[in-house]
């Protein structure tokens, strides 16, 4: 089956140092290498995703500056396609759909930043597309939110927004993506 990898903002401000840290960004960004690698290495096709705020008051991803630079974990060559977004969906005002499908991609494999955020819309609308979707939930990093006086920990906003995309497609570890994606080339 024809699979495309995609890597939502994995970018500096992310990380420690910059301007919107997550929790454990580096160790997401890490299963993401794994499987970039994987993809790079078998010649499979992979995009980055990188998101510039157009808000002229934002205060990350800001254009032109450091932060909004894809991290050197999952450092991007020169050569490989990316796609700049300004919104969550990865999909919405970009040309994603059309490089996907000049790729003839039935299936695509999700890692990113945030899970509750920008890896949930583009997940969502991987689906909606009529792709198969796979989120490497490993490979994925979000932060606590705030509900009124209720701080909801990193880790079950994680869990959350995992368990609800079963509903869009499969949800597993990235060793496990790898293993399926070595067998069905080794077929």
């Amino acid at each position: 089956m024809n699979t495309a990898l995609l890597i939502i903002d994995i970018q500096k401000d992310y990380f420690e140092g910059g301007k919107y840290p997550l929790v454990n960004p580096l160790s997401a960004a890490k299963k993401a290498y794994e499987l970039l690698q994987c993809f790079r290495e078998h010649g499979g096709h992979h995009v980055h995703i990188q998101h510039i705020s157009l808000e002229p008051d934002a205060t990350f991803f800001i254009k032109s500056d450091r932060g909004s630079d894809i991290h050197d974990a999952v450092a991007h060559f020169e050569g490989e396609p990316i796609v700049y977004k300004h919104e969550p969906n990865s999909f919405l005002n970009t040309n994603l759909l059309e490089l996907l499908k000049s790729w003839e991609v039935e299936r695509v494999v999700i890692t990113g930043m945030m899970t509750h955020m920008c890896v949930d819309a583009t997940a969502r609308a991987t689906s909606d597309f009529g792709f198969q979707m796979i989120v490497a939930e490993d490979a994925c990093a979000t932060r606590d939110l705030h509900y009124g006086d209720t701080t909801i920990p990193a880790d079950l906003v994680h869990k959350s927004f995992l368990a609800a995309l079963k509903s869009y497609g499969k949800v597993m570890k990235s060793d496990d993506v790898i293993a399926q994606l070595a067998g069905e080339m080794a077929k």
